[in-house]
């Protein structure tokens, strides 16, 4: 199984875009997936489910924030794996597919937001040793859930994280064996680029200082080193088949920063992303012709991601 997380600092990056649809393409080839989204916009959720869907099913209590909440001192935390689901256009559209691929979501909701200043309260503490205990205990919550039984029948879990590095996607950040960043081609989205390196950077370096509080190889088994699996460029305007010149000099940019850049891109088309949203089926799965050269790239993105982490087709 790999757990990769799916973050930028910034906003309106295409962040919600690249994950539903590298998901749905996955599912497509035969993986199994799991979506976990973080994000306490939604955006996620909804590009699977209606938002009557949700408010009807889901709101009260089938979401992500409902598993933080069932954490309390003397108190059995509720188990995550009973908080997915499977979208059910995804999987109609998937069954037409013929393999074994799967796609099941653990959705999001509005007050997550809330979720953060909980956890943060539980940082607190009398001296510097039971402080660092209550580090790890925090943020190695989602990591220790995902390594249950009921999440070995995943090949790939992506999780959605919101634009900060508040507590919440710290705890992604230490569940994860990769990070994939989405990014706009501009000079806001590639300066984050970095600031989000150091920041991943520091976390790793506290975290693991931090696990050493365990013995032997509870320490080593504890400590984390998340690889940065690449930077995604999207909404890219295409001219002559190739990306314009002011988008292409920030693709440069980003790879001087000494991180990996994917050669696959997604081009600017807001239209056909959004009605796919709309209709909760990624435009992955779409067959009309209209968007062959959309589904082309992410097919590509999809194959690239495959080769990055060492994985082939599950039909193949």
């Amino acid at each position: 199984m790999h757990v990769v997380s799916v973050i930028n600092y910034k906003g309106g990056v295409g962040k919600t875009t690249v994950t539903a649809n590298l998901a749905a393409e996955l599912a497509n080839r035969g993986h199994k997936v799991l979506l976990i989204d973080l994000d306490a916009q939604a955006s996620l959720t909804f590009s699977f489910v209606t938002p009557e869907y949700w408010q009807k099913n889901l709101a009260e209590g089938k979401t992500i924030m409902k598993w933080y909440d069932s954490f309390g001192p003397g108190i059995m935390p509720l188990p995550l794996s009973s908080f997915s689901f499977t979208p059910s256009r995804v999987a109609r559209r998937l069954a037409n597919c013929g393999n074994n691929g799967g796609l099941d979501l653990i959705p999001s909701h509005l007050g997550l937001i809330n979720v953060d200043l909980e956890l943060a309260t539980e940082l607190s503490a009398t001296n510097l040793k039971q402080g660092k205990l209550n580090y790890l205990r925090v943020h190695r919550r989602l990591a220790d859930e995902i390594k249950k039984t009921e999440f070995s029948q995943y090949d790939i879990i992506l999780i959605d994280c919101p634009p900060n590095f508040n507590v919440v996607t710290k705890t992604a950040i230490v569940a994860s064996d990769y990070i994939l960043i989405p990014a706009k081609a501009d000079y806001l989205s590639t300066l984050g680029i970095d600031y989000l390196q150091r920041s991943l950077n520091e976390l790793v370096n506290d975290y693991n200082e931090y696990a050493q509080l365990d013995s032997g190889d509870e320490a080593e088994r504890h400590s984390i080193s998340p690889e940065v699996l690449g930077v995604v460029f999207t909404m890219i305007a295409i001219y002559g088949g190739a990306p314009i010149k002011a988008h292409s000099q920030y693709i440069s940019q980003a790879k001087r920063l000494d991180l990996p850049v994917f050669d696959s891109y997604l081009r600017e088309n807001k239209s056909y992303y959004a009605e796919a949203a709309r209709d909760a089926v990624p435009l992955a799965l779409d067959v009309a012709s209209p968007t062959e050269k959309l589904v082309a790239e992410i097919e590509s993105l999809a194959t690239e991601f495959e080769s990055r982490l060492g994985i082939q087709h599950e039909s193949s």
